[in-house]
Order: structure tokens, then sequence, then C-alpha cells
């Protein structure tokens, strides 16, 4: 339901908040007992994972043509030190964001009170195997390099989503450095390019169709898991959505206005306070593109060069995704440690890479976060069982931390503007790279 102006009346969060208070509400009143034509909760519960299945076999080729439609769409390049520069940042950013992740769920470890409870929350078969049996390595690069594609068809059987970027990033620049040579488009490359754009649009679309049903997915699970484990499933909920919300808060209030400060020269009082409109309006509505005006002006209130702001908020916005990247990461370690998981530091070096990797091949992509998950607990190594029942599950709260991803990606974008513009020209130009204006990676 939209009004005059477009806008979600009944926009996605309120319609989970909904499906969960009648999902808990039909789990109370008829536990594992059939009511409707003999329907069960359990029976409502296989909904909810066949929803998260259609998401996780649409990330993989969502990814691959998404990436391959920005590297063939970007008609002017970057000046390599400008490129360099963003890039730099943007690595430095997401890398602080990890060790604060990791830092987190190393010292606290809130996933194991859910160990021992694991079949219950997560409506897992009883008697399955939920222990996957790790090879010790020798060195951790081995643990990375076992994700390198052995042929073209492998990432996507697999779901390998480390393999499906590096092969999305390797055709794309090949075609595009065809063009190049060639020193025109040429009929053939047109028509990969619209055919790539046309698939693109063709996936976002049927992705929306299925985000629909999102609510009565998670009304299924809800109810299927309350009907075993009673209401009190809830409590264990939010450990989860406190350890989601102290890491992303973490990284946005202290290393962010910490680094403003000391290098940018921003106060913590202006990059906050001057910035407050844009990381509240990304926060209300859920969108950090949508928030792209307010942010380029809460920069000209800091005085930061309308150049280094553009290409911060338009183009570096594809990087700036710590939110999302962060929330990848920490979600897959809090759930091995719920399994009982010991992962040594190399297996957590390729769950941070593949939830790097996933941050910036979303960019424009409907609800991301929903979508590539599954294929970041993939690259932990989590059951399958236990990724199709999580996700769902986890969704209950996800609204929440949504929002806040939304505010870190704001607060990421405005700190690359800051820095981007330390030391630089007020005169120089920077082109700026067409982009489409989906809704937010979340």
């Amino acid at each position: 339901m939209h009004d005059s102006s477009g806008r979600t009346l009944f926009p996605l969060y309120a319609q989970v908040l909904v499906a969960v208070l009648f999902g808990a509400t039909l789990g109370v009143l008829f536990g594992q007992e059939p009511y409707l034509a003999g329907l069960r909760n359990e029976q409502l519960g296989q909904l909810g994972q066949w929803v998260v299945w259609v998401l996780k076999t649409l990330a993989v080729p969502l990814i691959f043509v998404a990436i391959l439609d920005s590297l063939l769409r970007a008609s002017t390049p970057l000046h390599l030190h400008q490129g360099a520069k963003l890039l730099s940042i943007c690595l430095i950013n997401v890398s602080v964001a990890m060790l604060i992740g990791l830092a987190i769920m190393n010292v606290w470890q809130p996933g194991k009170s859910w160990q021992g409870h694991v079949e219950d929350l997560l409506q897992v078969v009883p008697g399955t195997s939920l222990k996957t049996t790790f090879t010790p390595t020798e060195h951790p690069l081995e643990d990375l390099l076992a994700y390198i594609p052995r042929t073209i068809s492998d990432p996507f059987a697999s779901n390998n989503i480390i393999g499906v970027v590096l092969l999305a990033l390797g055709l794309g620049l090949a075609l595009r450095w065809a063009r190049a040579k060639s020193g025109q488009p040429g009929w053939l490359l047109d028509r990969v390019a619209w055919a790539v754009e046309r698939a693109y649009g063709w996936l976002v679309t049927i992705l929306w169709w299925v985000i629909l049903i999102v609510p009565f997915a998670v009304f299924g699970v809800v109810a299927s898991v309350v009907g075993r484990s009673g209401i009190g499933v809830f409590s264990a909920l939010w450990i989860f959505l406190a350890a989601m919300l102290l890491g992303l808060a973490v990284h946005a209030l202290f290393y962010y206005p910490l680094v403003a400060w000391v290098i940018g020269k921003k106060s913590p009082t202006v990059y906050l306070g001057q910035g407050a409109d844009a990381i509240l309006t990304a926060v209300s509505c859920n969108s950090s593109l949508a928030t792209v005006p307010i942010t380029l002006r809460c920069l000209e209130r800091m005085r930061v060069s309308p150049q280094s702001a553009r290409l911060a908020a338009c183009v570096g916005t594809n990087l700036n995704n710590d939110g999302i990247t962060l929330y990848e990461a920490m979600a897959a370690l809090f759930l091995a440690h719920a399994l009982g998981y010991d992962l040594s530091m190399s297996k957590q070096f390729v769950i941070v890479i593949a939830s790097i990797i996933a941050g910036a091949g979303v960019a424009g992509i409907p609800e991301a976060g929903m979508i590539v998950l599954p294929l970041v607990l993939a690259a932990a190594g989590l059951p399958d069982q236990v990724i199709l029942a999580a996700i769902p599950l986890i969704m209950t709260v996800d609204w929440i931390i949504a929002r806040a991803r939304s505010g870190v990606n704001v607060m990421s974008d405005m700190l690359v503007a800051i820095l981007l513009d330390t030391g630089h020209s007020k005169s120089e130009a920077v082109p700026i790279v067409e982009r489409r204006q989906y809704s937010d990676p979340q």
C-alpha cells in the first residue's frame, strides 16, 4: 500500500511485527497440535525455510549480474589517485569494523547462550547432526584459496560468493578492456550490456516478489518455534540483537567520530551534530541511498568540498557498507558459537573476506542483508538446515538492526568524504559514476 507520493504506508518492518504477533499467538494457542484440517504449526515453519531457500537461490546470480552491470555502466573511470585514496579509506574503515566485530564475538561469545537449545530455537529436526568437521590447514591462505573456482560453473553450483564475485569482476573487467581496446562500444558489447541490464532488472523484480512473502515466512517460523519451545524463545533473540547493536554502536559512535576529529579535523560536535539530520533520516527511512541529498547537505554544513562529498556519497557508497559487512560477519560467528564450533582465526578470516565481498557486491540490491546472509553463513561452514531455519527467526529482530545499519552506512559516507577532503584541492573536478537508485543494501 502506497500514498500519493509513492511511500509505503505499511512498510516491511511493520508487516514483520504483525507477522511475529500473529505467529506467536498461533504458537501459544495450538502448540504442536493440529487445528485447521490437520494443519500444524510445524508445517507453517516449512514455509519460512522455503522462502529462505528461494532467497539463497536468487542471491548468487543476482550478485553476479549486479557486479557485471555496475562495471559495464561505469562510463567514466575515476582518476587513479582519487580511486586509490577512496579504496584505501574504505578498506581501512571496513578492516576496523571487522576487528571490532571479531573482538566482541571472541571475547564475549554471546552465541554460546544458544548452545544446547539450537534444535528448539531453529526448528531443526531432532537427531540431525549439526557438527561440521573442519580440516585443519597449515596456512590461513589455504582456507581462502579453497574458495577460488576451479570451473566457471563451480561457484554457482556451490553458492560460493567469493568465487562468484571473482568471476564477475574478471568478466566485467575483460569486457571493459575489450571495449576500450576497440575504441568504440561495438554492436556485440552493446548487446551484452543491454542483456546484463535487463537480467539485473528482472532479478530485482523477482526479488521484490519474494520479499512480499517474507512476512508470511516470519509468521510461519514464529508459529512453529513458539509452538515447540514456548513464548520464552524471544528472550534468546535479545542477546543476538544486543550483540549486533553493540558492534554497530562501537564502530559508529567511537571509531568514526575519533577518526573524523583526529584526522579530518572535524570535532564530534561537528561530525555528529551537523550530521544528525542525515543519520536520523537514514535510521527512520531505513535507506542510506534515499538519504543521499540530506547527506550532501550535512557535508556542506561541515564545509566539506562538493567534490569530496559527491565522490563519497554518490560513488563511494558502493564500498561504504560497513554496517552490513560488520553485521554479516558477527551473525556468522554468533551462529557458529551457538553450534559449538571452535573456529580458527583462518576460518574467521574467510568469514571476514566473504562479508567484505558481500558488502561491496550488493550495492543497490533491495534488502541485501537478508539476501547475502545465507551465503556468508555458508562460507562459515554452517549446515544448510541451520541456515534455512535461522534466517526467518533472525528476521523477527532484523528490522531493528537494519535501521542501525543504514545509519552506520550514512556515517561511513560522511567520514569518507571528510577524509577525502583532507588535503584535497577545492577546484579539482570529480567525475560521478551513474548508478541506479534502487533500495538500500541492508
